[in-house]
């Protein structure tokens, strides 16, 4: 039995100047086409984008800290962007479930950009390594991330506008709050990767005003 999600999608045109610089050059976020005015004005972000667009994968999208960090550094005023472990690129092609195939991409990926931290999966093979049903999407697939936080993508479409998904809204995001996305609070074994990464990702030591949700301490509370 899938869990219903709120699936969100945005587009919107390249923002005015005006309209990304506000409040002494601060971009104020409480929307999702904030978010994308955000990652609009960030020509390293673009880059990116426009470097795994060209790939023409299907369903193909950048996720997680990708979008999650920018929106963090800024809401922490950061200087410096953060440095991200991964980029990640997630698309969906049931046709080749190949882990080689995943790994050429990246090594394409990384002729083009050499200097960054590449991580291509494939969404058609992905529940097999979570132990879950065959996921219908990559969007179905990034519903089922860890982190509420987490869960959140973005991609260019094929007019080169941005478009936003995120499978469970933006509130956690915008009010920096790490918490499990249900799937991760049904099973004993989700529960206990959910907890191992708020060990293993320690944010708050880059992120201060992260406040961290434990299942466990719910639980006994």
């Amino acid at each position: 039995m899938r869990i219903g999600i709120n699936k969100v999608q945005v587009i919107i045109s390249p923002p005015k100047q005006s309209e990304v610089e506000k409040e002494g050059g601060r971009l104020m976020l409480s929307t999702e086409q904030d978010i994308l005015r955000l990652i609009e004005a960030d020509s390293w972000m673009m880059e990116i984008l426009q470097v795994v667009q060209s790939l023409n994968l299907p369903d193909c999208w950048v996720c997680a800290g990708f979008v999650r960090t920018k929106v963090w550094d800024t809401l922490h005023s950061h200087n410096v962007n953060t440095p991200l472990a991964d980029i990640d690129v997630v698309y969906f092609d049931k046709s080749n479930i190949k882990e080689e195939e995943e790994k050429r991409l990246e090594n394409r990926l990384k002729i083009i950009l050499p200097s960054e931290p590449w991580s291509v999966k494939n969404q058609a093979r992905m529940h097999v390594v979570n132990g879950e049903k065959p996921y219908e999407s990559t969007v179905d697939a990034i519903s089922r991330f860890p982190e509420t936080a987490t869960s959140i993508a973005v991609k260019l479409d094929q007019h080169t506008q941005l478009i936003l998904v995120t499978p469970w809204g933006i509130e956690d995001l915008l009010s920096l709050q790490i918490k499990p996305t249900p799937p991760f609070t049904m099973k004993k074994e989700l529960v206990e990767i959910y907890e191992a990464r708020l060990k293993q990702k320690d944010w708050k030591s880059k992120w201060p005003k992260v406040k961290v949700y434990s299942i466990y301490a719910s639980r006994e509370s």
